[in-house]
């Protein structure tokens, strides 16, 4: 699924013209991508929890030549599932 199949579902269920419903879409992705990037955490009950949490550095390793490259800290995105998604993920 890309973003064009969740803006044609939003503006079906909703009724909205498809102009209307990607201006909506864009705009929730636009504030998810905000408060993550702030570093807050996001609850979306029934759907899961977006998170960032930080990233150990380490060492890793180059595929072509076999040497070792140390790898920075950083930070990662986590997502969680919620209990009614992982229990409708889960039937199928």
């Amino acid at each position: 699924m890309i973003k064009l199949d969740i803006v044609n579902r939003v503006a079906e269920k909703t009724g909205v013209p498809k102009q209307k419903a990607e201006q909506v879409v864009d705009a929730l992705f636009n504030a998810m991508k905000d408060a993550l990037a702030d570093g807050n955490r996001i609850e979306l009950r029934g759907f899961g929890v977006f998170v960032v949490k930080p990233r150990k550095r380490g060492i890793g390793r180059n595929p072509r030549t076999g040497k070792e490259v140390p790898i920075p800290a950083g930070k990662t995105i986590r997502f969680k599932p919620g209990k009614e998604l992982q229990a409708k993920t889960s039937k199928k």
